[in-house]
């Protein structure tokens, strides 16, 4: 007996429910279709989604990396990277050199920490457009300028003239030879930008003094060329290349250079409204990250830490100076990317990086894509 309170409409839907139960639980022989039923209604899986899953993951993955590829370009530089080879007892070998030196690179504000570590030292981060370069120096016995983290990893073929030095006396004489009919002055690395001066920190590991007069000798070829930049007691006069002192640099020394100072100093971030910084003796302002900040907890930041950060760069801004941050996190990439987009947010003057090619070529948001991490050498 039909209830009372049960129209025809209910009746239609329970014929039509019991007949989808019944093929859910009977289906035909024939059919490759999955069913399931959840809460009274039956939904369809189809076989082969998962198969387009991983096939629309892997277009992603193809669409990423070619697109990353097409932005290597085939150029004067990139050869160079390609054919490098280690410095050797007649110090560095010479590249031939090609007009196409550096076309379409775009100079960028990263500084390429450690850069001794690369592959291919000083032109790789050139080939990314870096225009920060760091190089550590160890003093030896008999006057030598040895380029490493720690001293118990030094060569004898891997020097400050060997691997920075007389690779750069050679990049400015071709670029000033190349683009002579055209320059008002001396021409710097890139194409694009041809004013831009490329900064090379250097790192004083051991016996400042002892370092000191060496390598006031070692820049003078450069400075004989007018390529560094210098303060002539009044002015800063801008160069191809930037010299800027850093770990145990000798500050009084810098300062008693006085209006013929081709070497700055990197003044402490956190310590930035010193009046004895100024932009007369001081280029970059540095600091550690974690000595600024604090630690990044559950990989986020806060924002009492973009309050501190934002505060340190604007001061530094104010007095002339470019901020950089070393020892930014690596891992995880979301964490590194949050504080690499914190940073450039706030204009941050230099952004320190040991992956050259994520931070350089690869637009941040697409550092993981489909799960997979992308850039990243971690």
């Amino acid at each position: 007996m039909s209830s009372p309170y049960r129209d025809n409409d209910d009746s239609d839907v329970e014929s039509r429910h019991s007949s989808m139960i019944e093929s859910i639980e009977h289906p035909p022989l024939h059919t490759k279709t999955k069913w399931f039923h959840a809460r009274g209604r039956a939904f369809s899986r189809i076989p082969n989604w998962g198969r387009r899953a991983k096939w629309l993951r892997i277009v992603l993955v193809v669409s990423a990396v070619l697109g990353f590829l097409a932005l290597i370009a085939s150029i004067g530089l990139q050869h160079i990277v390609d054919q490098w080879k280690e410095p050797d007892d007649n110090g560095a070998f010479e590249y031939e050199w090609t007009d196409d030196f550096s076309r379409d690179i775009v100079a960028k504000n990263c500084h390429s920490h450690n850069d001794y570590w690369r592959s291919v030292p000083l032109y790789e981060a050139l080939a990314n457009g870096c225009v920060g370069i760091e190089a550590d120096i160890w003093v030896t016995e008999d006057k030598k300028l040895l380029v490493s983290h720690s001293w118990m990893s030094t060569r004898q073929s891997r020097t400050l003239g060997s691997l920075y030095l007389d690779p750069l006396v050679n990049i400015f004489t071709h670029r000033n030879v190349s683009t002579a009919s055209t320059k008002d002055k001396d021409t710097g690395v890139f194409d694009t930008d041809p004013n831009t001066s490329i900064v090379l920190l250097i790192d004083f590991k051991n016996d400042a003094e002892k370092t000191w007069p060496i390598l006031l000798s070692q820049l003078e070829p450069l400075r004989a060329k007018n390529w560094l930049t210098y303060f002539d007691g009044s002015n800063i006069v801008q160069g191809p290349l930037t010299v800027v002192g850093t770990g145990i640099t000798p500050f009084d020394r810098v300062q008693s250079m006085g209006s013929d100072r081709y070497i700055f100093f990197d003044a402490p971030l956190d310590d930035v409204d010193n009046p004895k910084y100024n932009s007369t003796n001081s280029y970059y302002a540095s600091v550690q990250m974690g000595k600024a900040t604090g630690r990044f907890w559950f990989n986020k930041v806060t924002s009492k830490q973009v309050d501190v950060i934002r505060t340190q760069i604007e001061s530094a801004a104010a007095k002339g100076f470019r901020s950089r941050y070393w020892d930014t996190p690596s891992w995880p990439i979301s964490l590194r990317d949050k504080v690499w987009f914190t940073l450039t947010d706030n204009d941050v003057g230099m952004l320190n990086v040991d992956d050259l090619v994520s931070a350089t070529r690869w637009n941040w948001n697409w550092c993981v894509i489909a799960g997979l991490a992308l850039c990243g050498n971690s």
